[in-house]
């Protein structure tokens, strides 16, 4: 299967609201096994189709023992708040801090087959589906900041700690 190029900030797609879909056929099921093994290639944890170029409404996401791909997502129920580091397959570089997320997250979506499905996360599998869905909705971590000085260069042994896994 291709990997994808994974696009930067820069691009304007990442600023658009991606597309529902409405039509569950194969190529959603094939573009989730892409996106899986481009995050995989990335050693990121969640990627989101506006993230490879394509404006549709649909990500997948990786930690632990919880994998998913989630169609139409959409979080309806958010409890707690905290504050953590993120970092961006499309921001390569950068890290942000004291970024501000729901400690738990209900989020409803459908599978690539468009069976619905709800999936309950807390900690950081929560934060990594809010990060995927603010792409769908052309949201980057940048706009979470509250301060310019909260983002930050990541050095090259920062870098190798993202790579096991907290690049988002």
């Amino acid at each position: 299967m291709p990997i994808h190029k994974i696009i930067t900030a820069e691009n304007p797609i990442l600023r658009r609201k991606a597309k529902k879909i409405h039509r569950f056929d194969p190529s959603i099921q094939k573009l989730a096994d892409e996106m899986f093994e481009t995050m995989h290639a990335a050693h990121g944890v969640g990627l989101a189709a506006p993230q490879i170029a394509q404006s549709l409404r649909i990500f997948v996401a990786e930690y632990e023992d919880r994998k998913v791909a989630l169609v139409n997502p959409e979080i309806v129920k958010a409890a707690g708040e905290v504050l953590g580091t993120e970092g961006c397959l499309s921001i390569p570089g950068y890290i942000g801090e004291n970024i501000r997320r729901a400690e738990k997250v209900v989020v409803k979506g459908q599978d690539v087959r468009g069976k619905n499905i709800k999936v309950n996360a807390e900690g950081w599998f929560a934060r990594v589906l809010q990060h995927e869905i603010d792409h769908l909705d052309g949201i980057l971590f940048l706009d979470r900041l509250d301060s310019p000085e909260d983002l930050r260069e990541v050095s090259e042994e920062e870098e190798l700690e993202e790579e096991t896994g907290a690049a988002v």
